[in-house]
C-alpha cells in the first residue's frame, strides 16, 4: 500500500431524526453477515461505535451517538442491536483515498544541495 492511500468502507442509515454511521472492516464479510448470522459481528465492524452526521448524509461532520438519540430512533441503546439494524437497513458504502503526492523529504539531510 502507498504511502497515505487507505480504503474506508461504511454502513450509512438514514433515520426519522439523524443520519448513522458505522464503520465496517470489509465490505464482502458485511454482505455476507447480512445472510449468515452465525458470523461475529466482531469480524464486521471496525468498532463498536455508532456516529451521527447531523442530517449532514454520509459526508458529514461525524459525532458519537448518545443513549437518547439511539433510544428515539431505535428503541434501544445497546450498541449490538443498533449496529445490526444498521448493518441490516443501511447502505454499504466504499471509499478509497488517493496516495499522497509532493516530496518524501525536504531536507534530504547532508545531500541537500546548499
Amino acid at each position: 500500500m502507498a504511502r497515505g492511500e487507505a480504503q474506508q468502507t461504511k454502513v450509512h442509515y438514514k433515520g426519522k431524526d439523524e443520519d448513522f454511521i458505522v464503520f465496517v472492516d470489509d465490505a464482502k464479510i458485511a454482505k455476507e453477515w447480512k445472510t449468515d448470522k452465525s458470523i461475529p459481528l466482531a469480524q464486521v465492524v471496525s468498532a463498536f461505535k455508532i456516529f451521527v452526521t447531523h442530517k449532514q448524509g454520509a459526508q458529514g461532520t461525524m459525532d458519537g451517538a448518545s443513549n437518547a438519540t439511539l433510544d428515539n430512533e431505535f428503541g434501544t441503546h445497546i450498541e449490538d442491536e443498533v449496529i445490526k439494524q444498521i448493518l441490516e437497513k443501511g447502505t454499504l458504502q466504499e471509499s478509497e483515498f488517493a496516495e499522497r503526492q509532493g516530496p518524501k523529504n525536504d531536507s534530504m539531510g547532508s545531500r541537500a544541495g546548499h
